[in-house]
């Protein structure tokens, strides 16, 4: 491609890509691009603004809320900038339309007795108001956003106890602020009653415990929380504006939706469950309300294309159990429906509107599947089909609600293909390639050594090839990640890569890529087990689950030992192995000539996970008895590595700016 200003252009990138400096401004070529998508899509089309401000009861009052230490957990005012009316040249325009839709923030009225809070976290609180009392759908995050949510609720309404709180789904920003809402203690004593989906608790643990540590560091990049929030770092994610900080808690449910279809009476009003399992959860399930006419789709239909695949990594989602339980809804529910409200984004009213949205969404999931699948049986690779498909079909790709600002056609149809035929693609080549930074230094080499490519690149980098220069940087960075030039270079074409991205994810992954490459990995405290109620909701077997994935094998190499594990609280009993560099166990059984028996309650190992007690407390205090080789346990801990939470990416492992 080639404008004007291009000869200006390349001078101006060679000096940017000297000095490890940033942000920088959108490059001519940038702007041309982003200018572009004004004549792609109807911008015109005002409606969605519309809706977005419909039935607005009250704003929040305070500019933020804090923590109980203080601590800001959310900022309304972080994305003041987005007022503006037109997308500066470093966002795209049909994200910084988005940007500005989910920024309506506040109590909002969907129908008689059902209400909304939007924009105080990533995902939305559903409130009922029943005869006497609250039905709460969702809870938020963090008991921080969830408290001041329900507390705008009853600065404009009744002060009804709440009576229930329903979970639609096994994500954490659905159930993460459930503390802030009730109690424990009224839950425990039958005040407040808490429904979910079949299998919620297993899910809502375990997904993000065996490859925690990953998939956290990978969401920084996803969300962008490490950004800043201006128009050169972090707009939007999406699905909302970002995820909220504080205290992420979980409170068990006390019922279970087992049926398909399940009807319930709380509190006077009815509500039909449609359990959606395989969707965008494992755990997932819809809700009508009968009275009111009102569906809620859970987080199954959003104002995006959604994730088959979180680029947090995650297993992939079934495309066709979507499309078919949409199919569903449509069918049992759309002739009923007045209004349709989900867990993130603003409402749809009007039966014909509402049919339309569900239809295309249903459309949309099973196209993603459907032609995935044609063309790998025509042979073709994922980033090929990728490449094929490109976009859904129209008038389907010019609907805002099926845009790619979460999930992606290019990501979704590679997820597809890994769903169905896993992570090889049938090229020799690529069943055994060299490790990445092998293939750097070898690559690097053979194109000539670094300063003949990195002058390759900056000429690329001028015509504004930012894809390729960011794949063969990425070369560069890793043959030499020491190579200031090569670094400053790749961080440019991420940027800018980021300013045209329509995705929200995709922008803040390229950015915060930008980032390291510049300032390095920041140092970050975490476990990758995350808040202490989802470590006391952990089993015992996906403690021992974690500890297996938590073994190194070299330090375990050539040892052997038995343990019997006994749970005084719970009445369980484990016989655990450790051999050729597995550890394994088996449930209600004992080995007969154990190396050591481990005695203790669920409550002490909890303390022990969350290390308010260490082990050799543990056993001094009584709290653990071994009965055996008393150093069995202390050689078995003292063999798990520990995961960094700040591991590099856009830099190979172990290098330190």
């Amino acid at each position: 491609m080639r404008i004007a200003r291009l000869t200006a252009l390349a001078s101006a990138a060679l000096t940017m890509s000297v000095a490890l400096a940033g942000p920088n401004p959108a490059t001519p070529l940038t702007e041309q691009s982003n200018a572009a998508w004004l004549r792609k899509l109807p911008f015109a089309d005002r409606a969605d603004f519309e809706d977005a401000k419909r039935g607005l009861v009250a704003r929040f009052p305070e500019p933020t809320i804090k923590s109980a230490d203080g601590k800001t957990a959310w900022d309304f005012g972080a994305y003041a900038f987005e007022s503006a009316a037109d997308a500066p040249p470093t966002v795209n325009p049909s994200l910084w339309r988005l940007a500005q839709l989910n920024n309506e923030a506040g109590l909002f009225k969907v129908a008689d007795r059902v209400y909304q809070v939007r924009g105080a976290d990533l995902a939305n609180m559903n409130i009922v108001e029943g005869d006497t009392g609250l039905i709460i759908i969702d809870t938020l995050l963090t008991a921080e956003t969830a408290r001041a949510a329900l507390d705008l609720y009853y600065a404009h309404r009744p002060r009804k106890p709440v009576l229930a709180v329903i979970y639609t789904h096994s994500h954490a920003d659905h159930f993460g602020g459930v503390r802030g809402i009730v109690s424990e203690d009224d839950v425990k004593s039958g005040k407040v009653e808490i429904l979910a989906p079949n299998g919620f608790m297993d899910e809502a643990v375990s997904e993000n415990v065996l490859a925690g540590g990953a998939m956290g560091r990978r969401a920084q990049y996803m969300y962008g929380t490490n950004l800043p929030k201006n128009a050169t770092g972090q707009v939007d994610t999406g699905l909302g504006k970002a995820t909220a900080r504080g205290t992420i808690t979980l409170l068990a449910p006390t019922s279970s939706i087992t049926k398909p279809i399940e009807t319930r009476r709380i509190d006077g009003i009815d509500f039909e469950f449609q359990l959606t399992p395989g969707t965008e959860a494992p755990a997932e399930m819809n809700i009508y309300l009968p009275q009111f006419r009102t569906l809620c789709i859970a987080e199954n239909a959003v104002r995006t294309q959604h994730n088959l695949l979180t680029l947090r990594g995650a297993q992939v989602r079934d495309a066709k159990a979507w499309s078919y339980f949409l199919s569903q809804s449509l069918l049992r529910y759309g002739d009923r429906t007045d209004v349709l409200i989900g867990q993130h984004h603003w409402p749809t009213w009007g039966h014909a509107r509402i049919v339309e949205m569900l239809s295309d969404q249903r459309d949309m999931y099973a196209y993603l599947n459907d032609q995935t699948l044609r063309l790998l049986n025509q042979g073709l690779t994922p980033l090929e089909i990728a490449d094929t498909l490109k976009t859904l079909p129209e008038p389907l790709a010019s609907k805002w609600y099926a845009r790619d600002y979460y999930g992606s056609v290019s990501h979704n149809v590679r997820a597809v293909y890994q769903r169905y035929l896993g992570f090889y693609d049938g090229n020799p080549a690529h069943l055994n390639p060299l490790p990445p930074e092998q293939t750097a230094r070898k690559t690097i080499e053979w194109m000539g050594g670094a300063d003949a490519v990195l002058a390759k690149a900056r000429e690329a980098y001028a015509h504004g090839d930012y894809r390729w220069v960011a794949q063969i940087g990425n070369d560069l960075v890793f043959a030499d990640p020491s190579n200031a030039a090569a670094r400053a270079l790749q961080a440019d074409a991420l940027e800018q890569l980021g300013y045209q991205s329509e995705n929200a994810t995709w922008r803040n992954i390229y950015l915060t890529g930008a980032q390291e490459l510049r300032d390095g990995v920041p140092k970050l405290q975490g476990s990758s087990l995350g808040s202490a109620d989802l470590v006391r909701a952990l089993t015992v077997p996906n403690f021992f689950d974690y500890l297996a994935v938590r073994l190194n094998a070299d330090k375990a190499a050539g040892k052997a030992m038995t343990l019997n594990w006994q749970f005084t609280d719970l009445n369980q009993r484990y016989a655990m192995t450790l051999r050729n560099s597995a550890l394994t166990y088996v449930a209600d059984a004992q080995h007969a000539q154990p190396t050591a028996t481990v005695t203790l309650t669920k409550a002490t190992l909890d303390k022990i996970s969350l290390k308010q007690l260490t082990l050799p407390q543990a056993m001094q205090s009584g709290a653990i008895r071994i009965d055996g080789n008393p150093q069995a346990v202390a050689g078995l801990f003292a063999m798990l590595d520990t995961f960094d939470p700040a591991f590099n990416i856009v830099t190979p492992h172990g290098y330190q700016k």
